[in-house]
């Protein structure tokens, strides 16, 4: 099992220890799809973008912890930025340089109009296309305007690569 599958047990077995009834902002259930979700497109981005695929996944699966321990939207990316490294350092899975690459981009992934790492682009990508796929409506309109460039940038590759295989 890699390490994005040992997060994700890991975040699952501590979510399963939160308070059920406490007030929530978004259901622990869309949390769980939400982390697991965003995680493969990330992992799939990164592959596309020559990134790390396991770092950038295991940033995308913990991107809402903020969230996740306050149930709070409101400021969960921040939020969640001390936390998430004490959360990363207990599942003994990542060095130092990781957690704090990891972290990083939690703490910025609802900065969707700021360009950071590559990894935190990747995340915040993976975050709006997997809100995307599930229906859910852009509250902001820099999410979208981050969905249509990533969607814009697939159709403009295909073309090159279809111009490219006809040529030959």
């Amino acid at each position: 099992m890699n390490r994005v599958a040992q997060l994700q047990c890991t975040l699952l077995d501590m979510m399963d220890m939160l308070d059920k009834d406490a007030p929530r902002d978004e259901t622990l259930s869309w949390e769980r799809l939400h982390m697991a979700s965003s995680a493969r497109i990330a992992w799939l981005l990164a592959l596309e973008r020559g990134a790390d695929p396991e770092l950038c996944s295991a940033a995308a699966a913990v991107h809402d912890f903020g969230r996740i321990v306050t149930g709070l939207q409101e400021n969960h990316a921040e939020a969640g930025y001390e936390p998430v490294q004490g959360f990363l350092r207990y599942s003994g899975l990542f060095n130092e340089d990781e957690i704090a690459a990891i972290a990083t981009a939690v703490k910025n992934h609802s900065r969707k109009t700021e360009t950071g790492s590559l990894i935190e682009e990747i995340v915040k990508d993976a975050d709006v296309i997997d809100c995307y796929q599930y229906g859910l409506p852009f509250d902001r309109p820099e999410k979208e305007a981050r969905y249509k460039a990533w969607l814009a940038g697939r159709f403009q590759s295909s073309a090159v690569d279809n111009d490219s295989d006809q040529k030959q």
